[in-house]
């Protein structure tokens, strides 16, 4: 009776175990500036993610930060990223990239650009961790090309999609879908309201049409 009594506690703890590595959650890190770092708030598009999935399943991290273009990601990957032991980490970086090199002389030359974001690739992978891009939205709402760093933009996005089939990754074209969106739901071609509220930031649609986007991707 007492060697039943053992074996029972024993394939207790064995089941116990076996349980919380089957059913560990993912754990899914968007990682990127004030866009992500607004994700965060109650009509978010990380937040919007975040309730579509089964919360025993997915554990969703925010990690925005306003300002940040890709070099302010490389140098908080390891505080803001790699130590959380991320599953998946999602790059949504870029539009500081260019829009600072008007606004404020600080942005980041192309080249250096896609420098550093690969080198994010590889630090990301390197720990075991899948990625998914995301390409650069928008910098004003206008169509067919005509706000004022759309040209910039377009390369930066391009950018990302070579990247992604260099790399064989997942990309989330916003630049394209945006450019769609627009084209469609805004004809008296306002340069903010419509999917965001001031050219950059994304309003209520912009979070759902966002979150709608990567969800298939994140799943």
């Amino acid at each position: 009776m007492k060697t039943l009594f053992k074996t029972s506690i024993l394939l207790s703890f064995c089941l116990m175990a076996l349980t919380s590595m089957t059913f560990k959650p993912k754990r899914i890190i968007f990682f990127g500036d004030s866009i992500t770092q607004q994700g965060l708030s109650k009509n978010g598009y990380v937040t919007l993610i975040k309730k579509s999935l089964d919360s025993t399943k997915y554990d969703v991290i925010g990690a925005g930060i306003g300002g940040n273009k890709v070099y302010d990601l490389y140098l908080r990957l390891e505080d803001d990223v790699l130590n959380k032991k991320p599953d998946l980490v999602v790059i949504y970086v870029g539009i500081n990239d260019v829009w600072h090199k008007q606004s404020s002389h600080t942005g980041t030359d192309y080249d250096k650009y896609l420098k550093f974001y690969q080198a994010l690739i590889n630090k990301i992978q390197g720990v075991g961790s899948k990625v998914v891009l995301v390409t650069p939205s928008v910098v004003g709402e206008k169509k067919d090309g005509t706000n004022e760093l759309d040209a910039d933009l377009n390369k930066y996005a391009e950018g990302i999609r070579t990247l992604a089939t260099k790399n064989n990754l997942p990309v989330c074209d916003l630049r394209k879908v945006f450019a769609e969106y627009e084209a469609k739901n805004n004809p008296e071609d306002k340069e903010k309201g419509i999917l965001t509220v001031d050219r950059v930031h994304l309003n209520e649609t912009g979070n759902k049409l966002v979150a709608d986007q990567l969800l298939p991707l994140v799943k």
